[in-house]
């Protein structure tokens, strides 16, 4: 004879046996949903394409044309870790050496990268669990450190003296150095710059660089008046454009910069060597102003104001826009609108412009 169970009894147990398999009363109630297609690499590809900005699409790009060619027809949770790690590595060992090659490792990296990047938005999507996301189980080649240090005043100066003489337009070169000398921005803020960016009474510009960022940059007013004279004689009338063209009135690009590099490089072979380019100029202003004024001021001089370009102590000592301008005096000698009359910078410090754009004590 079978034993009989009162209802509180069978209740009792029907709790214990859903405990046990680790589900509860409410999940009974639910609607199983239907489960989302994943997409192939090629789908959602082009679907991230669109979403992500054209900074990070023009890096990321390659490396996803890359996948698009080995995966296209696959579905995004179909590759495993290993799989990732297995093409970075095949990319490495593809990479076409050049004289600034550095074993593959930034293509590595890249790849990585980009991958999570369509990994993140297939989890925000609900595609994928984050626990799934293979992307986040392969780690990055540790970055070796760069080989880009600070110019002496001799080579800068060497480097002016050859931009100034040489070429088709030494105007438009020498205003681009001293651009980035003077600013320490990065080649994208430079190529940027538009004539409603430029604030001649204030001496400031106004940079758009990487991560969307948006900062004003206190100038000489000698730089000032050459950016708006520049501007007045080869733009096209609309504050919008970009401010930096060549004679024809055609905005530059990035390969104004490197035919410039090319060119000094031709002059000067250690240029060439040691793969000097724009970038070493953002090296030399940051070091000379840590040197003089420290770290505080060298870091918002570089425009660097998140939490990942430097520890929990940059919170403290943040330093603002009138220490920068009082740094920008002293590396030009020349005084700033931002800085009242009685402030001055150390005359030990100051570095002067030459007319050729160089620095010299």
């Amino acid at each position: 004879m079978g034993t009989a169970f009162s209802g509180g009894d069978e209740l009792a147990a029907a709790r214990l046996l859903l405990a046990r398999l680790g589900v509860t009363p409410e999940q009974l109630l639910t609607v199983p949903s239907v489960p989302r297609v994943v997409p192939t690499f090629d789908e959602y590809i082009d679907r991230v394409s669109e979403a992500v900005t054209v900074g990070t699409g023009r890096v990321y790009g390659t490396y996803w044309n890359r996948v698009r060619e080995v995966w296209g027809s696959r579905r995004l949770n179909e590759p495993s870790p290993l799989e990732i790690r297995q093409l970075a590595e095949r990319m490495k060992e593809q990479l076409v050496v050049r004289r600034n090659s550095r074993g593959g490792r930034t293509a590595a990296e890249h790849l990585i990268s980009s991958l999570r990047c369509l990994y993140s938005y297939a989890e925000a999507d609900g595609l994928i669990a984050e626990s799934a996301n293979p992307a986040k189980r392969v780690p990055k080649p540790r970055r070796l450190a760069s080989t880009r240090r600070a110019l002496s005043e001799t080579q800068l100066a060497s480097i002016n003296e050859v931009a100034a003489t040489t070429g088709n337009d030494p105007e438009l070169d020498t205003l681009l150095l001293r651009l980035h000398i003077e600013t320490a921005c990065r080649r994208g803020g430079g190529l940027a710059l538009r004539r409603a960016d430029l604030d001649t009474e204030q001496c400031m510009v106004r940079l758009h660089e990487k991560g969307e960022t948006v900062r004003w940059q206190p100038v000489s007013p000698t730089l000032a008046s050459q950016l708006a004279q520049h501007s007045d004689d080869r733009g096209g009338g609309d504050p919008t454009e970009r401010l930096l063209r060549y004679r024809n009135g055609r905005p530059i690009t990035s390969r104004r910069h490197d035919h410039l590099w090319q060119r000094v490089g031709g002059h000067l072979p250690w240029v060439a060597t040691q793969q000097v380019s724009t970038h070493w100029l953002r090296h030399t202003t940051l070091t000379w102003v840590e040197r003089s004024f420290g770290y505080a001021v060298a870091r918002a001089f570089a425009g660097h104001n998140g939490r990942s370009d430097a520890g929990t102590t940059s919170t403290y000592v943040r330093a603002d826009v009138y220490e920068v301008a009082q740094a920008l005096a002293a590396l030009t000698g020349e005084s700033h609108p931002l800085l009242a009359a009685a402030v001055r910078a150390p005359s030990s410090k100051h570095l002067r412009v030459n007319p050729i754009g160089g620095y010299r004590r």
